[in-house]
């Protein structure tokens, strides 16, 4: 039975070689180990015993390079077995004397792999799809595309006192936490966020859709020459400038189309757990302060703090 698994494109005279260049092989490694484990014996001098080991342990490194060198020749004359998948009648190419000029088999294992790791790899994206809540409603009523009226965006259009509603409310919630709310150009908000006298939030608005936001620290100026809100220039510091980026990688994570309410009161509660920015030490590394910088990432589930490095 092996001997007809062998047979196609096996080079049987050697395969039996290399069995016995590997037991060689590994008779030269075992003369290395007994050499170590010896070691300076036999001999009366310490001069005489250190040139007994020295050449005792050349010759078996040798004995070792020469063997492996032959293993390898002979692994080479060997040839590779070819591969048993299930692909019918079309295994018979395998046995095509003029392979290497014709390797029609092997492209054609290449592409049968290839389409299995696809179809694995769209089972699991099917499978993740599905388990997301929010589905079309056409889809689950079965209405086809052609017929599917087209979905006005209304909750890009929400009345003004619709919003004011959401954001007073969410400022009842957190009373360490003030939001000032105003409409410097038309219906779009704006809202100036102070978290204690930790830091200011600048977080610019469509409806109830957060655009842009700028964390500074709690003594910046955040008003231009003119009086307005400066929704451009960074902060100062290094540190706001990471809560920045942090805050923004946020907007990214929290996104509901069919519920904005809900995206800006879990933005803002992320956004609450930095009233101890300079007092929660990192929860990997337990550490205050990492190269001149406290914990600025807080995690989106947990609100736990992280050091930028030590989140990964």
């Amino acid at each position: 039975m092996a001997e007809g698994v062998l047979s196609p494109g096996v080079n049987l005279e050697a395969f039996s070689q290399a069995i016995a260049a590997i037991q060689a092989l590994r008779s030269s490694v075992t003369r290395v180990f007994d050499c170590l484990k010896d070691g300076m014996r036999n001999k009366e001098t310490l001069e005489g015993r250190e040139k007994s080991f020295v050449s005792c342990f050349q010759e078996s490194l040798h004995s070792v390079s020469r063997d492996l060198s032959e293993l390898e020749r002979l692994s080479n004359l060997v040839g590779k077995p070819s591969e048993n998948h299930p692909l019918h009648n079309s295994g018979l190419l395998s046995l095509d004397p003029v392979q290497d000029k014709t390797p029609l088999y092997s492209q054609l294992l290449q592409a049968y792999k290839w389409s299995n790791k696809l179809q694995y790899h769209a089972g699991l994206a099917s499978g993740l799809l599905n388990q997301q809540s929010l589905k079309r409603s056409a889809n689950q009523m079965g209405v086809s595309a052609k017929r599917r009226p087209k979905a006005q965006p209304t909750t890009l259009v929400l009345p003004p006192q619709y919003v004011d509603d959401v954001i007073s409310r969410i400022d009842r919630m957190f009373p360490e936490m003030s939001i000032h709310l105003s409409r410097p150009n038309g219906s779009s908000a704006m809202l100036l966020v102070t978290l204690g006298k930790v830091l200011k939030v600048i977080v610019v608005m469509r409806s109830l859709f957060i655009d842009r936001t700028i964390v500074k620290g709690y003594n910046e100026d955040v008003h231009t020459e003119d009086g307005k809100v400066d929704i451009w220039s960074k902060s100062n510091y290094q540190v706001f400038q990471k809560v920045t980026d942090h805050a923004t990688t946020a907007l990214l994570h929290y996104q509901l189309p069919q519920m904005p309410d809900v995206v800006v009161r879990s933005f803002m509660t992320w956004l609450r757990s930095y009233i101890k920015l300079f007092q929660a030490p990192c929860q990997r590394c337990g550490k205050f302060l990492q190269d001149g910088l406290p914990p600025t990432w807080r995690d989106f589930r947990t609100l736990e703090a992280f050091h930028d490095t030590c989140r990964q």
